[in-house]
């Protein structure tokens, strides 16, 4: 079951909403991770062939200490996320990562990951994500916005298609 960003278009320039935040379709669907909350990994904004942004809110409940500061969990959640979308693909995993945190996040900022498949090695999946502030906004290639503010995360992530699920043996397995 594939799940779409938004009402489908039957543009490839058209505008809508999702959860505030502006989605730019591309008549692409969501295929992989589609009961994720996206309250905690991310709002999809835009999907195409090997790219993917997702816009995310820094929640009370992201909260690490009394200051404000959220957990880098969460941040690496939003990219991770954006990773897996830029792959689009049922089966994909996450393999590896190199990640940097570049900034502290606090509690009610807006940030915006954007995720660029590098290049494809067999069932290998090279991704390149970065998470930006979203307090400035700049058009984008895709006819929307998209976050220009400070870069807060940047990561390499190397994910897996294999041709069936990870967990297809033990599904079938408590299906018997």
């Amino acid at each position: 079951m594939s799940q779409q960003i938004q009402p489908v278009s039957t543009s490839d320039s058209q505008d809508a909403t999702v959860s505030g935040a502006a989605v730019h379709s591309t008549d692409d669907e969501i295929r992989t991770h589609e009961a994720i909350d996206h309250t905690i990994s991310g709002e999809p904004v835009w999907l195409a062939q090997g790219k993917a942004r997702l816009r995310w809110w820094a929640l009370d409940s992201m909260r690490a200490d009394d200051s404000g500061l959220v957990h880098g969990g969460f941040v690496f959640s939003l990219a991770d996320h954006a990773a897996m979308l830029a792959v689009n693909h049922p089966n994909v995993v996450l393999g590896a990562s190199d990640c940097r945190f570049l900034a502290p996040v606090a509690v009610g900022e807006t940030l915006e990951a954007v995720a660029s498949l590098a290049r494809v090695d067999g069932k290998k999946h090279h991704v390149d994500v970065t998470v930006r502030r979203a307090d400035l906004l700049e058009e984008s290639v895709d006819g929307g916005t998209e976050a220009a503010g400070e870069e807060v995360f940047r990561g390499s992530f190397t994910c897996f298609v294999p041709p069936r699920h990870v967990l297809a043996d033990a599904v079938e397995a408590t299906a018997q």
